[in-house]
């Protein structure tokens, strides 16, 4: 991407995601009523709504790009650039009101993660990464992006959304990278994904993952100086096996993908 057509890009993620934060907050906390999707995941009036608003941004903005959003499948496959949206991340977290969930927007060129937003509508916290660049974060809490350095697994706080995602899990080796790190806590979706790039988490370990639940974290964590893969080190891609390994530390990281990856 020239520096020029990174900016329109960046100009139009925000105003998506400005645009499915008014549509989101007003339902938080208000007795949504909630569906089962056919996966058994549910879904809510907030989930579609946002991602109509920022599908229409897009036709109206960037009408040549394709759009891949969970809600409503995809749209101009064949496109070079794709945007991938995830209007509610974690909408366990938002039906039972508490503000762990996200609104994630990616832009992909040829199948890469160039560009990520993750957003907290309530907290009003918000990631933007972009390949080539620091990730910047709008917070009124404050925080300082970039990763902790840990390099010992016994020193690591690990994360995961819920036990019940690695029930699906290739392999249980999870299990003993569990074992050696310092501890595990559970829960956060993907704004653990955001505290991992404020140096609050070092390592984050998921399965089961579309492509809209991860492909925004890849510029937000590259960009705050982290390591994101799949469990066996390589590069997150459409059509991967859907798992996740996060690292604030390249050391930690290549631990994680050893005992993950079955070499040690």
């Amino acid at each position: 991407m020239s520096p020029s057509d990174t900016d329109l890009f960046v100009e139009v993620a925000t105003m998506l995601a400005d645009a499915a934060r008014c549509v989101v907050r007003p339902w938080f906390r208000r007795g949504v009523a909630v569906q089962s999707k056919d996966d058994a995941s549910p879904v809510t009036i907030a989930d579609r709504s946002a991602e109509r608003v920022m599908r229409a941004i897009l036709a109206e903005r960037l009408p040549s790009h394709g759009v891949f959003g969970e809600e409503f499948g995809q749209e101009n496959a064949t496109a070079s650039y794709q945007w991938l949206l995830d209007p509610v991340d974690g909408t366990r977290a938002f039906v039972t009101g508490r503000p762990l969930f996200g609104t994630l927007i990616a832009l992909l060129k040829d199948g890469v993660p160039v560009l990520g937003v993750l957003d907290q509508p309530v907290l009003e916290e918000r990631w933007v990464g972009v390949t080539g660049r620091p990730t910047v974060l709008s917070s009124p809490l404050g925080g300082i992006i970039g990763t902790r350095k840990t390099v010992l697994l016994a020193d690591a706080e690990m994360s995961c959304t819920s036990p019940e995602i690695l029930e699906t899990a290739p392999h249980d080796r999870w299990q003993a990278l569990k074992a050696q790190a310092r501890r595990m806590t559970w829960g956060g979706d993907c704004y653990a994904y955001g505290l991992l790039a404020l140096g609050q988490i070092d390592l984050i370990t998921e399965c089961g993952m579309n492509p809209w639940d991860w492909a925004a974290l890849v510029p937000v964590i590259e960009g705050a100086g982290g390591v994101i893969t799949s469990w066996s080190g390589a590069p997150l891609r459409i059509g991967g096996d859907g798992t996740v390994l996060a690292a604030g530390s390249a050391a930690l990281h290549q631990q994680a993908v050893a005992i993950l990856g079955g070499q040690s």
